[in-house]
């Protein structure tokens, strides 16, 4: 069996313990934070995500940038000359056009390396929805399973990966286009939040509202309760963009329902929540 390395976006969250333990290796994405360009390596320190939405909150603007074909080619490359294969694992197809860039990048190499191979996933996912891939993908490489075969069975989960998150920052969703000035004016004024999804085609939707944080976390524990399936898979992700009581809240609520859940908490990777805002709080489970 050929040696290969598991690779994932720098925008998806993942236990740091469990990334390190596995050899994970993390596209690096970059992001800005008022006027300061920043690189994100995956896993952020706990005090740096703090300080970025700290920043947010004191009304700093955020945005992420693209990463090109050559600079997937040059990150890539790397592993092909040590004589390894790639299984990498993309921020949704949906949400950016990273995934499309990286498979450009991986024909372009195929040229050079013709005996290895680079396989992005598209994941029509992001954050936690990515974390949960790869641990399954780790888990497949654990047990013997090679390139090609890891690659078709985290393929079939795909279409049962939930994502249902709740928003306080109403401007970032009028920034980036899904809430008009004046719903988001309005909105904000009423306590309310919006929650959403990642769809089937990797795309945000808005499916509801709720006002106030308290019933938001429940309408995500409710969420829960719906989808978890733990014959399917017993790993959910809480994530969470520095809403740290919220977010226990919600697990404790997990524990309490679900004994035999691996809860993941983690704070939200800055290259989503420069596009969700200060907050957010998510369920991301396989769901049935």
């Amino acid at each position: 069996m050929g040696e290969y390395v598991i690779c994932m976006d720098a925008s998806g969250d993942i236990l740091r313990e469990v990334a390190a333990e596995s050899g994970i290796a993390f596209v690096p994405m970059e992001y800005s934070l008022g006027e300061e360009m920043r690189t994100s390596h995956g896993c952020e320190e706990e005090a740096v995500l703090k300080l970025f939405y700290d920043g947010q909150r004191k009304g700093d603007l955020t945005k992420t940038s693209q990463i090109s074909p050559f600079m997937y080619e040059d990150y890539f490359r790397k592993f092909l000359e040590d004589g390894k294969s790639v299984l990498y694992f993309c921020l949704s197809g949906g949400l950016s056009a990273t995934c499309e860039s990286a498979m450009l990048a991986a024909k372009n190499l195929k040229e050079v390396y013709p005996d290895l191979d680079i396989l992005p996933v598209d994941t029509l996912a992001a954050t936690g929805g990515i974390g949960i891939l790869v641990e399954n993908a780790i888990e497949n490489r654990k047990n013997g399973m090679g390139l090609w075969e890891n690659y078709d069975a985290v393929k079939q989960l795909i279409p049962r990966l939930r994502h249902f998150f709740m928003v306080q920052d109403l401007m970032y969703l009028k920034r980036g286009g899904r809430v008009g000035a004046a719903t988001a004016l309005v909105g904000s004024a009423l306590n309310i939040r919006p929650m959403l999804k990642i769809d089937e085609k990797g795309k945000l939707v808005t499916v509801d509202k709720k006002r106030g944080n308290k019933a938001a976390m429940l309408s995500l524990f409710a969420y829960f309760q719906e989808n978890y399936n733990p014959e399917l898979c017993r790993v959910i992700y809480i994530c969470d963009a520095d809403t740290p009581e919220l977010a226990e809240n919600l697990a404790e609520k997990v524990r309490a329902a679900a004994p035999d859940a691996v809860i993941r908490r983690t704070m939200l990777s800055p290259i989503i929540g420069a596009h969700t805002g200060p907050g957010m709080l998510s369920m991301i489970l396989i769901g049935k």
